[in-house]
């Protein structure tokens, strides 16, 4: 038996934002308690959102204590704030890091017996859902907003968990490009590069299926003819990529990843590394190491991202015509080739050991082993 979540309600394209005011006022929320990390703010993107709720009659109240990967802290601090601010729903807004501190907190108001945070990690039958979430992405990447995912960093054992419950899926995603619009180019290629590995992965890992197939397919197609415009700011470059991250989401929530995102989040909790970045960097050589568990599906990454002719290749070479895309991709939008300058060699233990341990690597297509582990990331450096 396969199970599917996804939001009761999205919306898409430009402009999609001034659907807030109806949803929360047709679903009888009366104030919002808006989750946004303090560059939004700063920027004023948050306004957008912000802007929307006023000329609507609609009361908030602002949340930004979120740090780019949010931390155990971050999460305790935003429950105590939702608790004295009267709100009854969450507004969302921002990349992954806005996102999963939203679903944190609103998970822990509804179920205060993880007010703990980490007996949140891993697959955790959480008796009720969330405080109703609307989100409202500003990077095309993560995909929060559809997914069952998040992801928390604890501080104190130098490490990421990541969480796993349909209770904290969003009932309402607002996926509008012009949120997206002010995405400098690293963070666009960064986060871009996260979204074609929830999609590549989720198209090769153990849970995947027909339906999951259908949307990772395609994610990688409207990611890799998309990518390079989002990174030149171009409108169609933007929409593409807001709808192609969204639609590897459905995929991958529903299925599961493998090892690129376990040890891309040790890099994230040792060093801050920006999950995309490393994401992008670990890909192609994951993609290697994993290509004889993987059948005939390279042969479709290749097509999907444009390679001519793969019928006439060899399983050999539409797995290297498949590798060499991503990298070329990754390459195009200024993603760095290797962990040089990252990764230090008295961590890799750690790392490795961190990886192994991690809510992803059972969905890996090959199992590895910690030896494994240590290699690849070796081989990086």
């Amino acid at each position: 038996m396969n199970r599917f979540v996804l939001n009761e309600t999205s919306y898409h394209g430009a402009g999609a934002i001034s659907a807030i005011a109806a949803e929360a006022k047709n679903r009888g929320f009366k104030k919002a308690f808006v989750c946004s990390d303090p560059d939004l703010i700063k920027f004023r993107v948050t306004d957008k959102v912000l802007n929307v709720l006023e000329e609507n009659g609609l009361a908030y109240e602002v949340y930004s204590d979120i740090k780019a990967n949010p931390t155990i802290e971050n999460v305790q601090t935003g429950v105590a704030a939702f608790k004295k601010s009267g709100a009854d729903y969450i507004v969302a807004i921002g990349g992954g890091s806005s996102m999963d501190t939203a679903k944190a907190i609103g998970i822990i108001i509804a179920n205060p017996e993880h007010e703990d945070v980490r007996s949140l990690e891993g697959a955790v039958q959480t008796k009720h859902p969330s405080v109703p979430i609307i989100a409202v992405p500003t990077t095309a990447g993560t995909a929060a907003e559809v997914t069952i995912n998040y992801v928390i960093t604890d501080v104190e054992k130098n490490r990421k968990f990541v969480c796993v419950d349909p209770h904290d899926i969003p009932v309402v995603a607002i996926v509008d490009p012009e949120m997206m619009s002010t995405m400098p180019k690293g963070l666009t290629a960064a986060t871009g590069m996260d979204a074609l590995t929830h999609a590549i992965e989720g198209y090769i890992t153990k849970g995947a299926w027909e339906l999951s197939d259908m949307f990772h397919l395609k994610a990688i197609e409207i990611i890799s003819r998309s990518l390079r415009g989002a990174v030149a700011n171009t409108a169609e470059g933007r929409e593409g990529m807001a709808l192609g991250q969204y639609v590897a989401g459905m995929g991958f929530s529903n299925v599961g990843l493998g090892i690129v995102h376990s040890m891309a989040h040790p890099l994230g909790a040792l060093y801050d590394t920006p999950h995309g970045v490393a994401n992008a960097i670990i890909l192609p050589t994951v993609m290697e190491y994993n290509a004889p568990a993987t059948g005939e599906k390279y042969r479709e990454i290749a097509r999907a991202m444009g390679v001519k002719g793969v019928d006439a290749m060899s399983q050999e070479e539409y797995r290297k015509a498949a590798i060499d895309a991503v990298r070329q991709l990754s390459r195009d939008v200024g993603i760095p080739a290797d962990l040089k300058g990252i990764v230090k060699e008295e961590d890799i233990d750690f790392l490795a050991q961190s990886a192994m341990d991690d809510a992803c690597r059972p969905g890996n297509p090959k199992d590895p082993t910690k030896e494994d582990i240590i290699a690849l990331y070796r081989s990086l450096l």
